[in-house]
């Protein structure tokens, strides 16, 4: 077993230590962490409209009364899942100038960041295409208004523009970045208030960007592309592998193996998936209210609702286990201690206090348990049994609740339910072998203090 942690820790705690403390990573963590009271509230008003497909005894009080200020309460919708992609995107500017201000000890305003990349993001928004005579015009048809297509809104506002926000903001601030570090920009006197000061010192970064955005448009248009078409080549084939069972799998288990080594694996790889879970949450969304297309299935907090429940490694089913059956003192006191954060998907006390982070007793469950988790949670999901993830739910949001909420449908309490008590199966061999080994421990130890205290 001391052979897997040393493999762990060289080949995994390593690299991804490493990739962890990446600007990029750091901003994209950041910027998921900020979208989420934006996913939660369009989710509820989603909610709000669907309510009576989950419970047909409200079709008739909802068509007097909610169903007849829909186009009201939806804009809280449209206008946050709707443009998702401009809060990652302006987040993302933000975070990212930030850093590199700490980092490389720049005079480089995060505001203007936010808004470089804002403005570089939203010049990739119109689709154009080259007439006779290489004259570049606006696409013109149905859904189409001065080269800009629209569905509820802008289209490429929404989850499909996800990653092409996050490139046009890294672009925009390396480039804002280049600028200052080069003294490329105007610097008025110190007598100048700071907020004008600041404005110019991006002027000629905001020329810069303009210009290359421009150029790296024009030249992906004239081979009969743009940014958007050429992004979702990489990324479409990335998000349709996470949308499977073993790329589930896989996510779930490189979270597990790098907490088994102390890393908090979560915010490492959820830096990666997040994107994908929002666009597919999207995606489902508009589906319910109609759209065509195949509902997704690693959507949205798929990962808290049904493979996290306690938090990382699946441990609310350890943690009950713990309060109430454990026969070791040291379990008992740590399960009943730690029941209250476990309800809300927080396990920092059991991950540390049992500990499960370097115990060759606990190690093999808590990697093997949320991986094989998300896969009976995805099949149960892909097969129709058990409804689609269509609204956002706070991560704290207990199990059982969370998948009622994050579905509209009692069905989806029942599946974090069997994945619940799935996960702690897997858990129990291993819980009661290393309990018994602790009982034993203790009357040793009881017997050790007994005998010295009568010398």
């Amino acid at each position: 077993m001391n052979k897997v942690f040393e493999f762990l820790d060289k080949y995994l705690m390593g690299p991804m230590g490493i990739l962890s403390q990446k600007q990029f990573v750091r901003a994209i963590m950041a910027a998921g962490m900020a979208t989420i009271p934006f996913t939660i509230v369009g989710s509820a008003f989603l909610i709000l409209g669907i309510l009576p497909q989950a419970f047909p005894f409200l079709e008739g009080v909802w068509a007097v009364s909610f169903d007849k200020i829909n186009a009201l309460y939806m804009l809280a919708n449209r206008f946050t899942m709707g443009v998702l992609a401009l809060y990652f995107n302006i987040v993302m500017g933000f975070e990212l100038t930030q850093i590199k201000a700490q980092e490389y000890k720049l005079n480089l305003a995060p505001l203007n960041g936010a808004l470089l990349g804002m403005m570089a993001f939203l010049m990739t928004m119109a689709e154009l295409t080259i007439a006779d005579g290489g004259v570049f015009t606006l696409k013109e048809g149905e859904n189409y208004i001065n080269g800009v297509l629209y569905g509820d809104f802008a289209s490429r506002l929404g989850s499909s523009g996800i990653f092409v926000g996050i490139l046009m903001a890294t672009l925009a601030v390396f480039l804002y970045k280049e600028c200052v570090r080069r003294n490329w920009t105007i610097k008025l006197p110190d007598v100048v208030p700071s907020g004008v000061s600041r404005s110019f010192t991006a002027l000629i970064p905001c020329f810069v960007i303009a210009f290359v955005v421009l150029i790296l448009n024009g030249l992906l248009i004239c081979i009969g592309y743009d940014l958007f078409t050429i992004v979702s080549v990489p990324f479409g084939f990335v998000a349709n592998i996470a949308d499977t069972w073993y790329g589930v799998f896989i996510i779930n288990f490189l979270i597990s193996a790098l907490w088994s080594v102390g890393i908090h694996g979560a915010n490492i790889i959820s830096a990666f998936y997040s994107p994908i879970t929002l666009a597919n949450l999207d995606t489902n969304m508009k589906i319910m209210q109609g759209a065509s297309g195949e509902y997704t299935t690693f959507a949205g907090e798929f990962q808290n609702m049904y493979v996290v429940c306690g938090g990382s490694g699946a441990t609310l089913g350890m943690c009950i286990w713990m309060c109430f059956c454990a026969k070791s003192e040291q379990l008992s006191v740590l399960g009943k201690a730690s029941i209250g954060p476990a309800l809300f998907n927080i396990n920092e006390p059991l991950v540390f206090g049992v500990p499960i982070i370097y115990n060759p007793n606990l190690i093999i469950p808590f990697i093997l348990a949320p991986s094989l988790s998300s896969v009976i949670a995805y099949f149960a999901i892909h097969s129709g049994m058990f409804p689609p993830v269509i609204a956002n739910v706070p991560w704290p949001t207990p199990a059982l609740l969370g998948g009622f909420i994050g579905t509209a449908n009692l069905m989806g309490g029942l599946l974090a339910l069997i994945t619940v008590t799935f996960a702690f199966l897997i858990y129990w061999p291993f819980l009661k072998a290393y309990d018994k080994s602790l009982v034993k421990q203790e009357k040793e130890m009881a017997e050790a203090e007994a005998q010295a205290e009568t010398a």
